[in-house]
Order: structure tokens, then C-alpha cells, then sequence
């Protein structure tokens, strides 16, 4: 299967390590540095013979018509723009979290990828951690019973340094602040195990430590899903001094699980009514990870290559990416207004709140 990489920032190299384990034909990577994919390439030891170098997308996908398969890794600000023309020309994507930064861009993504006949996958690879998985299995064979609430806690520092890499991040425009960057992978497992469907969302935000970026760096939220169960969510890039956790529990009638590490990637609790032997290797198993991305890329792809074979959805599609952008942009919204947010939102994006601090 013929694949394509564009943009060459700091998740590329994952996406081709993804790419190569699965055994995509690497044909081309994009971005505007061409000195900087040329390294991405060189670093993560694709043939650089094989591989065509481009700094403009377009050119790229009509220089190659017989690709399948694209990852947008590229600033947050252009994931809408450049996905809409892959899948409006009939490739299949991976978009980097999170897929758009608006609900108007995001709905018309979901719409023409339905469309095109298109998969469209969110790249939120949690979703695919040996822990979260083992959650998931246990909440869809009902051993939780009812559930009463849920938490997301992503207790992160991203310093001066960080922000000051690129002019981007931190904006309203191009980025989004603390819940939108880092902690929208946890957020998007949290409405993902607790029903999808929310009724309310009363957020508060707050600019505490970084006055030099646009956004906040301290995001907390209650969120009342329909089904009856409450959520919490707290993101952070304020904790001193180096990354803590992100840690997610779910409470039901029978059953608790709390799964904690640097991402998600270890079951701290695991206790059930119905206890069984296979219970026993759960509590305490932690999945070895090298950096906060944990290891579901490589999952995530398997996931989008069989999808597009078998002609299915993928197993984390354009809803699920459009789901969690939309809980972000309602804890804003809250926050910006003062009062809860009723969804579904309409309308609504990151650039709504320019001017916020």
C-alpha cells in the first residue's frame, strides 16, 4: 500500500516508524523545510532513493495518484484544510490530534469522508494501550455495571522552551492551549468509555504560569454525560517540574479501574464483583513506553490498512476525532461564557476566543 507522510514535525518520525512496521511503500513526505524532512527521513532510515521530498502537498498528491494512504502530522491549524483535499481526492487519512480546530471543519471532514467513500482516522492512539483496551473489554462485557463517574487527569509542564520552538503553539489559531495540545487524547477516552453522548459541559479555564502564549495552561471541567454518569477533567501543563501523570478511572456499581503512567499506559487499580484468575496479571501491569506518544501508532495504522482492505470504518474514526474536539470547544465555550454548555455545539472554534487572557 502506497503511503505518504506530510508535515515533518516532532510526531513524523513516529508516523514512518508506524508506516514501516506495517509495511506501507513509503513513497513520499512533504513539508515546507525541505532540509527537515530530508532528516526525519535519513533519521528514521527510510531510502531516501525511494522517497520523493516535496514542500508542497498538492504537488505531491497529483504528482502521485496511486496513493492510499496519507498521515497529516502537519501544524493543528492546517489538519482540516490539507484532509479535506486528501480524502475530496479519494486517499485515505490519518489526521493528527486533533483533526480540526473548528466543528464546521470537523463536520464537513466526517460528511466528505462518508461521502468519497473515504476512511478517515483520528490519530488517537490511546485508544490502542494494552491497559486501555483491557478497560474497554472489561466495560463492553458489562463487569462495571452501572457507571457512576469518571475522571481524565492530565498533570503536565511544557515550559518556555517548548512554546518558544514554534510560533504557533500556544495560539488560538494554529493550536489551542493545554486541554486542545496535550490532554485531548485523554479527554477523547473519557467521553469514549463513559457513553459518547453528553448533555451539559461547565468548564473553567485559566492562563496561570505561561502569559507569553494565547491559551490556557490550566483546564478543569464537570461534564454530565446522557446516560446519567458525571465526568471530571483536569489538563495541565503547570506542574512542577517535570511531567506526573495522566491518569484515568472509571467508578461503576461493580466494578473500579484506575489506569495511571506517563500515558495511560499502566493499571495502577483493577477490582471487579466477579473477580477471576484472569484478574490476578491485571493490577500492576505496565505496558513499557518510550515517550508520553505511547506505542498505539503502530496499532492504530494496522487498524486503518485492515479498515481500507475490508472496506469498514476504522476503529477510531472522524467521529471519534470530531467527539473529543467538540468536548474541548465546549469546556471553552463554558469557560468563556461563565455558565454550562449544552451540546450538540454548532459552530464553535478555537478562534472564537481570541483575546480570552
Amino acid at each position: 500500500m502506497k503511503y505518504a507522510l506530510i508535515g515533518c514535525g516532532k510526531i513524523a518520525p513516529t508516523h514512518l516508524k508506524a508506516a514501516i512496521e506495517n509495511g506501507l511503500e513509503i513513497v513520499a513526505v512533504c513539508d515546507m523545510a525541505k532540509s527537515r524532512a530530508e532528516e526525519i527521513l535519513k533519521n528514521v532510515g527510510v531510502d531516501a532513493d525511494k522517497t520523493a521530498v516535496y514542500t508542497d502537498y498538492k504537488k505531491m498528491i497529483d504528482e502521485n495518484p496511486d496513493l492510499e494512504l496519507i498521515s497529516v502530522a502537519t501544524i493543528s491549524g492546517t489538519h482540516a484544510e490539507i484532509a479535506l483535499y486528501c480524502i475530496d481526492k479519494g486517499i485515505n487519512v490519518i489526521i493528527e490530534k486533533p483533526i480540526a480546530l473548528s466543528i464546521e471543519d470537523a463536520d464537513k471532514i466526517v460528511a466528505l469522508g462518508k461521502e468519497r467513500n473515504v476512511k478517515v482516522s483520528a490519530c488517537q492512539q490511546n485508544r490502542f494501550n494494552v491497559a486501555v483496551r483491557q478497560m474497554r473489554k472489561a466495560l463492553e462485557s458489562g463487569r462495571f455495571g452501572k457507571i457512576s463517574h469518571g475522571s481524565i487527569s492530565v498533570r503536565w509542564t511544557r515550559d518556555k522552551n517548548y512554546y518558544g520552538q514554534a510560533k504557533w503553539r500556544g495560539t488560538w489559531k494554529e493550536d489551542g492551549g493545554a486541554l486542545m495540545n496535550q490532554c485531548i487524547h485523554g479527554i477523547d477516552l473519557l467521553r469514549w468509555m463513559m457513553g459518547d453522548e453528553i448533555e451539559e459541559v461547565y468548564g473553567v479555564t485559566r492562563r496561570q504560569f505561561h502569559d507569553y502564549i494565547e491559551c490556557e495552561d490550566l483546564g478543569m471541567a464537570v461534564v454530565k454525560f446522557k446516560n446519567g454518569a458525571v465526568g471530571t477533567i483536569e489538563g495541565t501543563t503547570n506542574v512542577f517540574p517535570d511531567n506526573l501523570e495522566e491518569t484515568l478511572c472509571l467508578f461503576g456499581q461493580t466494578g473500579t479501574v484506575k489506569i495511571s503512567g506517563t500515558s495511560v499506559n499502566a493499571i495502577k487499580v483493577w477490582e471487579f464483583a466477579d473477580k477471576n484468575s484472569a484478574d490476578e496479571d491485571k493490577e500492576g501491569f505496565t505496558e513499557k513506553t518510550e515517550n508520553v506518544y505511547g506505542n498505539g501508532h503502530a496499532d492504530l495504522f494496522a487498524d486503518v490498512i485492515d479498515a481500507i482492505k475490508n472496506d469498514r470504518q476504522p476503529y477510531v474514526d472522524a467521529v471519534a476525532g470530531r467527539n473529543a474536539l467538540e468536548l474541548v470547544l465546549a469546556v471553552y465555550k463554558s469557560a468563556a461564557e461563565g455558565k454550562p454548555v449544552k451540546l450538540p455545539l454548532k459552530n464553535c472554534a478555537t478562534t472564537d476566543f481570541k483575546g480570552r487572557f
